[in-house]
């Protein structure tokens, strides 16, 4: 049952074709028909995000928004320290994933968790602004994702955090101690993901570092499930936006 439900998430990704007339629709319509396995596969794909959301939980805060946040499973990965938080949202254009957050929750008593049909370049929390805001493999999906950072920047307290982890490639030149992709992987993996509309991008580290204050930034490489001589790049960084 497990490798037909990964036959069926595989076909979504390699072969249908995704439609819809705006950036809302298309996201419905690739995740409608694979919402209910969604986590298991990307499990396994999707690397990186325990330590990142782990680490931003332990740190505290009253609101927390997830930006891109799907199923909710991200949340997971924080802990027992996910209910320290007054309110955490998880903003998304797929409202089939947002009702398996809702599923999710019920489960798990989160009664401060609530799951948003938004567009995260433009969303405010109701309290105005955030202690911590997260992209999981979301701003790769997000047409517009430098004004999503912006928004992040806007809408986080001075001293907040931004956690990011998500697929990219290096630039041709990358900055001192970053890490330096060849030809083949720069090329092969933007044209790879852009068939499920998925745009891995050498801008992304260096438009973070710019409006932000590292505090960590990793740079790694994930296996890809069935393809195991074969290795995607993905970043994890955290960030502080700065109180001056």
């Amino acid at each position: 049952m497990a490798f037909l439900n990964d036959l069926k998430i595989l076909y979504h990704l390699a072969l249908r074709p995704v439609r819809g007339k705006n950036h809302a629709q298309r996201m419905e319509d690739f995740y409608s028909g694979q919402a209910t396995n969604y986590d298991d596969f990307r499990k396994r794909l999707l690397q990186g995000r325990e330590e990142v959301y782990e680490s931003l939980g332990r740190g505290g805060g009253r609101v927390w928004v997830d930006f891109g946040g799907g199923t909710g499973a991200n949340l997971e990965c924080i802990g027992e320290a996910i209910r320290a938080f007054e309110k955490i949202y998880v903003v998304d254009l797929a409202t089939s994933l947002l009702e398996v957050v809702r599923n999710r929750s019920n489960k798990h008593g989160w009664i401060n968790v609530e799951a948003v049909t938004a567009d995260a370049t433009q969303w405010t929390p109701p309290e105005g602004s955030a202690d911590v805001v997260t992209f999981s493999y979301s701003l790769t999906m997000i047409p517009d994702w430098f004004a999503a950072i912006d928004n992040a920047l806007r809408i986080l307290k001075p001293g907040g955090k931004i956690g990011v982890i998500d697929f990219y490639v290096a630039r041709k030149y990358p900055g001192e101690s970053m890490s330096r992709h060849g030809w083949t992987t720069r090329t092969f993996w933007p044209m790879w993901f852009a068939n499920d509309n998925v745009f891995p991008n050498p801008d992304h580290i260096p438009y973070l570092q710019r409006h932000f204050d590292t505090v960590l930034l990793n740079e790694k490489k994930a296996k890809v499930p069935y393809l195991p001589l074969v290795r995607t790049p993905y970043y994890q960084f955290i960030g502080q936006k700065r109180t001056g």
